[in-house]
């Protein structure tokens, strides 16, 4: 990695986009300290500390959503529309013909999704100022107006950045604001670490027992997000003419975790729910009480803690082969092979294809399920066996390792592509 970026540092053309990339990052941690007007920002971080699914939300945002500043909605509300647009595209035929079309088709869909961000940052700045933080805006019509505006200004000025960074940067922009934020948070968890070391709240092995299980973890989400079951694939010789095209083998690709990390955030939205609900209700209701001692992972009984455990991995499982259902598609796949003469050897066209890929799919979505629902839960394992947060997160974790080893793979590809260039002319 380390010498990717120092070859990549070397060619100007890569060296200004790097620049870019940073100085837009930059410009989205200046925005993350400029504080709403007219906010109270005590208010606002006792209540996200009250609630697992806020600081879930304040970890995307790099602490932009518990000190309430105009980037507080950070870019959630343009990764919700994505996912709505990429269902919808698999529901609605005349979308799926338009994702057919080729770059002017994802140029419309994109245009759509900008549209359904602004709306859905809209409703969520909406429910946000005038539900949940209610309480901490000064009083008028002017000022819910005016912290309205302010956060639905605020993502999508965030939207802009990132396609900015994706168009003349480094990478995917969205996936680096979302890496950003995450990090930043690093030197704040660690410093509270070493404050509890100090205060001996927390003994030196449970911290080294922490970074073993996060250096494991970071090994096992690369090994996973890396690996594919490749499906050998066989085309058949056909004669054209005077010539023969034909007789290649090829493989399809099967990612073991196809889904990404929406599974767990699905999962940690729905897990969520009852405790926002159980705000609205009061903290001293009996509602409050059964949520706390039964679905959090805080609870301060075991059982509580088990059971929030079992429901997050069986959440995040459901999700996994429902999302994996959803995008990947073993029938339009055999379709294809069929009609360009390609067929799995040992197994014959048509419907023992199609259940051939659907029953391999099935197996390695398992596999990957498990693997996320362990990389979710056990961060609340750690928390009860050594009394200290992971500094990343089982969700956070997967998002940092995939967006780094993506942006190499971008970097490592453009490098490849002027070597290439280099030796045409």
């Amino acid at each position: 990695m380390i010498s990717t970026l120092r070859n990549a540092w070397k060619i100007p053309d890569l060296r200004s986009k790097i620049v870019y990339t940073f100085m837009m990052l930059v410009i989205f941690r200046l925005g993350s300290v400029v504080p709403v007007p007219g906010m109270d920002i005590d208010y606002v971080r006792a209540v996200v500390n009250q609630v697992d699914l806020l600081s879930f939300f304040d970890l995307f945002s790099g602490g932009a959503f518990s000190n309430m500043t105009i980037f507080a909605l950070s870019i959630t509300p343009y990764i919700t529309a994505s996912i709505i647009m990429q269902l919808l595209t698999i529901a609605i035929p005349s979308l799926e013909e338009l994702a057919k079309e080729g770059e002017e088709g994802r140029k419309r869909i994109a245009t759509y999704t900008r549209y359904a961000t602004v709306v859905l940052a809209l409703i969520q700045a909406a429910g946000i100022t005038i539900g949940l933080f209610g309480s901490a805006i000064r009083p008028g019509a002017f000022n819910v107006t005016l912290v309205i505006i302010t956060l639905t200004a605020g993502t999508s000025f965030l939207m802009w950045l990132g396609e900015q960074i994706t168009e003349k940067g480094i990478g995917n922009g969205i996936s680096l604001i979302i890496f950003a934020g995450i990090v930043s948070g690093l030197p704040a968890t660690i410093r509270g670490t070493f404050f509890q070391l100090k205060q001996n709240t927390i003994s030196p092995i449970s911290i080294i027992l922490i970074l073993l299980i996060s250096l494991i973890m970071i090994v096992a989400v690369v090994a996973i997000s890396e690996g594919t079951r490749k499906i050998p694939v066989q085309y058949a010789k056909r004669v054209v003419g005077r010539k023969m095209y034909g007789g290649q083998s090829s493989h399809i690709p099967l990612k073991v975790n196809q889904a990404g990390v929406i599974p767990v955030i699905f999962a940690m939205s729905l897990l969520s729910f009852p405790q926002i609900l159980s705000f609205f209700f009061g903290q001293d209701s009996g509602f409050a009480i059964f949520i706390q001692n039964w679905l959090s992972p805080t609870s301060p009984y075991w059982y509580g803690i088990v059971l929030y455990s079992l429901l997050s991995a069986a959440l995040i499982i459901f999700f996994t082969f429902f999302y994996t259902m959803i995008t990947f598609n073993p029938i339009e796949i055999s379709t294809n092979m069929k009609k360009y003469g390609g067929f799995i050897p040992g197994i014959r066209p048509g419907r023992p294809t199609t259940d051939y890929i659907t029953r391999v799919s099935n197996r390695i979505t398992l596999a990957g399920a498990a693997f996320l629902a362990l990389v979710a839960v056990l961060p609340t394992i750690v928390l009860q066996l050594t009394g200290a947060q992971m500094a990343l997160g089982g969700t956070a974790l997967l998002i940092v390792v995939g967006v780094a080893l993506e942006t190499m793979k971008q970097i490592e590809a453009q490098l490849m592509m002027r070597h290439y260039q280099g030796f045409l002319k």
